[in-house]
């Protein structure tokens, strides 16, 4: 027998779940899916699966797949109120870092997580996720949305992206074929891109500063959340091109971490500091927060978002598809002889 106060029936909603505004945001999300559809999308948004067949100009097609978030970017978004961008920097932390070896990013899909769902937020999301798949010619074919009671902050939510990629199994990039004497080039960021937030957030608390004071052509919070920049479309054109020997996406750990996951270890690319112009958010955090010059090489990408190592006969061909592409291309360094113990990557 149950006592009186344990006999009401008990439903979803009463357990902090709104089951209206999930099958609302559902609806609000199928037209941005439509919006990315592209060559291989066979069933999408709706089902217990997503079908997507590879397309038939692959001839040994190999799978490549990456996943990401955004990390405490979140928090700045949250913080003033702007969600339409992040989606597009959680789809670039993905499809930059498939690229790296050559892959054509194919579909994505998303997980949105929070304490209780807001359909207006959770839809900004989205239709930044659309963008930057539209961005990167990749189709939002299915995701998660997960209203976990209790699990989160009020207002707070999490995003991760999972993507799926191919590249021809004699096209991928590896980087086994750099040499000394092959030259590297920057592709410029954004800004942070999605990398450093936590201390990006320190630095905002510490001095006080009014992230909707003026900043530029716009506010600092705004310039803060420019959305991290997608790198696909020009790359694939170069690849068309010329010979590309190796990359690296410039995310957490900057140019110093980075670079050398795509190295032989008998080699060293040596980066000249002054062979690209900063972006001034980046002045901006190092004054405003004392950070050292090593430390900035090491949280933030400094204005380089990708590197691509190439041989020198290759180089011009490379920079002119690049820049007709729309990107900033600069002459950052070269590869040389490791002696010793060398780190793999100097900024001098």
């Amino acid at each position: 027998m149950t006592s009186g106060k344990d006999s009401k029936q008990l439903s979803y909603r009463d357990a902090g779940v709104d089951i209206d505004a999930g099958e609302q945001l559902v609806e609000n999300i199928k037209p941005l899916a439509r919006s990315t559809k592209r060559e291989g999308v066979l069933a999408g948004v709706g089902g217990f699966g997503a079908l997507f067949e590879i397309p038939k100009r692959y001839r040994r097609p190999v799978l490549v797949t990456g996943t990401d978030g955004v990390g405490t970017k979140l928090k700045l978004a949250s913080k003033i109120g702007k969600h339409d961008t992040i989606g597009i920097d959680l789809v670039a932390m993905s499809v930059n870092d498939i690229l790296v070896q050559g892959a054509e990013p194919l579909f994505f899909l998303d997980y949105f997580s929070c304490g209780k769902l807001d359909v207006k937020v959770a839809t900004e999301v989205v239709s930044g996720i659309a963008r930057g798949c539209q961005l990167a010619n990749c189709a939002l074919i299915g995701g998660e949305t997960a209203e976990m009671p209790g699990m989160y902050a009020e207002g707070d939510y999490d995003l991760a992206g999972f993507v799926v990629g191919a590249v021809e199994k004699t096209a991928i990039i590896d980087g086994s074929s750099i040499r000394p004497s092959d030259v590297v080039l920057g592709l410029g960021s954004s800004g942070p891109h999605s990398n450093g937030y936590s201390l990006i957030r320190r630095i905002v608390e510490q001095t006080g500063s009014d992230l909707s004071s003026a900043y530029g052509d716009q506010t600092l919070g705004e310039t803060l959340l420019e959305p991290t920049r997608i790198y696909v479309n020009a790359v694939l054109a170069a690849m068309k091109e010329t010979n590309i020997k190796g990359m690296a996406h410039i995310t957490g750990g900057g140019l110093l971490d980075n670079v050398p996951r795509v190295l032989p270890g008998d080699v060293v690319a040596e980066l000249h500091h002054d062979a690209w112009p900063r972006p001034p958010v980046f002045d901006w955090l190092q004054t405003s927060g004392k950070v050292a010059a090593a430390e900035m090489l090491r949280v933030f990408n400094c204005g380089i978002g990708m590197v691509l190592i190439a041989a020198e006969d290759d180089v011009d061909r490379l920079t002119g598809v690049l820049t007709d592409q729309g990107e900033s291309v600069y002459r950052i360094g070269t590869v040389r002889e490791r002696r010793g113990d060398d780190a793999q990557t100097i900024v001098l």
